[in-house]
C-alpha cells in the first residue's frame, strides 16, 4: 500500500503522552505540512500558536472538558483562521480542516500522538485572551501533541456503500 494511504488509515486520535518534550525540528516539519494544505487562491488562512509553557498550558486546561488532555501534551498548537486574508469563509475553514489533517498526519509519521481538540471552542474568547490573540484570529481548534504514551483505539468506519451512491449508472461501492 503507498506510504500516504497507509499512514491515513492507520492515523489514530492520542490523549495520552510522555513526558518527552517534542523536539524543534518535528514542531518544525508539523508546522510545514500544516502550511502545505491547499487552499482558495492559495491565500493560506491559517495562523498557528504554538504552546510549550505549562503555565499557558494550565491556563488553557480550564478551558475544556478535556483539561488532562492538555495538561499532559508537552505541546498544542492552536489553529487559528486569520480573517484578514480570508475571501470565501466556507472554503477558508475547510483549508484549515486541510492544514489540521495534513499535520495530524504529519505528527503519525513521526511516531508522535495527536488528537484535535474541538470542544475548547466553546471558550474561544477565553483562549484568546489567554494567547493574546488579535481579533482578527478566530479560533479553529487546538492540537494536542506528544509521544504516545497509549496506542489508539481501534476505529471504525461506516461501509462505503452506506455514504456513497452514483447518480447515473446504479454502481455500488
Amino acid at each position: 500500500m503507498p506510504e500516504v494511504i497507509d499512514t491515513i488509515l492507520s492515523r489514530r486520535s492520542i490523549r495520552k503522552y510522555t513526558e518527552e518534550p517534542v523536539e524543534d525540528n518535528d514542531i518544525r516539519t508539523i508546522l510545514d505540512a500544516g502550511r502545505w494544505a491547499p487552499s482558495g487562491l492559495n491565500n493560506q488562512p491559517w495562523k498557528f500558536v504554538v504552546i510549550k509553557d505549562k503555565g499557558t498550558m494550565e491556563e488553557l486546561a480550564g478551558c475544556t472538558h478535556y483539561s488532562q488532555i492538555v495538561r499532559s501534551a508537552p505541546l498544542l498548537v492552536a489553529v487559528y483562521l486569520d480573517t484578514e486574508t480570508m475571501y470565501n469563509k466556507t472554503k477558508d475553514i475547510q483549508a484549515i480542516g486541510a492544514s489540521i489533517q495534513n499535520m495530524l498526519l504529519a505528527c503519525c509519521d513521526l511516531d508522535l500522538g495527536a488528537v484535535w481538540l474541538g470542544e475548547i471552542l466553546n471558550n474561544a474568547n477565553k483562549v484568546n485572551l489567554i494567547l493574546n490573540c488579535p481579533d482578527s484570529l478566530e479560533l479553529m481548534a487546538v492540537l494536542a501533541i506528544g509521544k504516545p504514551a497509549e496506542s489508539g483505539k481501534d476505529a471504525s468506519r461506516k461501509d462505503i456503500k452506506d455514504i456513497t451512491y452514483s447518480e447515473k449508472y446504479g454502481i455500488e461501492y
